[in-house]
């Protein structure tokens, strides 16, 4: 797993060399990661600015995800009272399939 963010000059010049697009080490996994963690940010930003709860971001918990386009490691943010659940990956998930990438983060990132 490499910790990297979407290059689209590169992934071009990789799908031409040959390079799968899905799969552990797929040209979309890093782009997957980027929107996931994105989505999630904005999931937890939506969260601190409704909630009556006096909390406070608190860094981020590491966890292994497995998509449809490979495995990779994500960053889920976490808030001080660790009341913050995240919808997109919820606590202890660790599969992510298309569909909730692309319907739940639409909400927060539009």
């Amino acid at each position: 797993m490499r910790n990297q963010s979407f290059n689209f000059d590169e992934a071009l010049k990789q799908l031409q060399s040959g390079k799968n697009l899905l799969g552990t080490d797929g040209m979309l996994t890093p782009l997957i990661k980027q929107l996931t963690e994105a989505a999630l940010q904005a999931e937890i930003e939506h969260y601190l600015s409704t909630t009556s709860i006096d909390t406070r971001k608190n860094g981020y918990t590491r966890k292994t995800v497995k998509s449809t386009s490979g495995q990779f490691e994500l960053k889920t943010p976490r808030d001080r009272s660790g009341a913050f659940e995240p919808q997109l990956i919820k606590k202890n998930q660790t599969k992510l399939s298309e569909g909730i990438l692309i319907t739940k983060s639409y909400r927060y990132l539009h």
